[in-house]
């Protein structure tokens, strides 16, 4: 089992994890939030939000200049350095010309079409909230409003087109074919060098699942996705599911794997 005496890296979801998936509390995780800084262990990020969501919450949190990953992995900020994943990855304005060229054959609808007030009344975000998730720079957010068939057919459209698409908590996003959070921790982590991090990340949707396949243990989030998130690997020993929701289950989580008492 991992310990805070060792080299440790948490790796963490934020919308249904660290963060309530209502209100966008983390009061229950705060014991463990602190504990952690008291150990200079680094606290990562990982997230479907925006970069411009993410440095202002780590400043609330008190990780500010930690390395994060932005919009399912398609983003990675480590110090000054911000990196689109893959190195070839289309910029934001090129996936929303090639959504709006789709957008004649199929009803959905990206973030880049609404209003800071819509996006507010669907997430519950404060418009200033909500104008921050609408400052992308290598991913679409996008709200299906066709047929499953069609669905089928949509994805197969974006792959043709180099994207790929992951299911978030609320939405489905878009992104540049071979992103992705699993992607992402492996090369945020092949980037420390002279550090051999033990790992540990939690999350609780299907778009998670690559994230913790790729840490050492893996704490899954009891959550509110009608699709289950399901991991590839075989070493369930280093897998634990939470009874709690959100913060509840985070704390849960790092409580069964790290014994240090709160």
């Amino acid at each position: 089992m991992p310990d805070l005496q060792q080299p440790l890296m948490i790796i963490t979801d934020l919308d249904g994890s660290l963060l309530d998936h209502h209100s966008y509390r983390w009061d229950a995780a705060t014991p463990w939030l602190t504990t952690l800084k008291q150990h200079d262990v680094p606290l990562v990020i990982c997230s479907s939000k925006t970069a411009a969501e993410i440095i202002p919450l780590q400043k609330r949190l008190g990780i500010a200049g930690a390395p994060f990953i932005a919009e399912n992995g398609a983003v990675v900020q480590s110090g000054e350095q911000r990196t689109h994943l893959p190195d070839n990855s289309l910029t934001y304005e090129a996936i929303c010309s090639r959504l709006a060229a789709l957008q004649t054959q199929y009803r959905f609808t990206g973030f880049h079409d609404f209003t800071d007030q819509a996006v507010s009344s669907m997430t519950g975000l404060s418009e200033a909230d909500a104008a921050l998730s609408r400052q992308r720079d290598a991913s679409e957010v996008v709200v299906w409003r066709d047929s499953d068939e069609a669905f089928d057919r949509f994805r197969a459209a974006l792959t043709a087109e180099g994207l790929a698409l992951a299911q978030g908590g609320r939405f489905w996003h878009v992104m540049p074919a071979g992103s992705g959070k699993g992607e992402a921790v492996r090369w945020l982590l092949a980037q420390q060098s002279g550090s051999a991090f033990t790992t540990i990340g939690l999350g609780d949707g299907p778009n998670d699942a690559p994230m913790l396949d790729a840490v050492d243990y893996a704490v899954v989030i009891k959550g509110y996705s009608k699709t289950p998130v399901t991991l590839s690997r075989t070493d369930q020993q280093q897998v634990y599911h939470t009874a709690h929701y959100g913060p509840e289950g985070w704390r849960e989580g790092l409580d069964y794997f790290l014994t240090q008492p709160l």
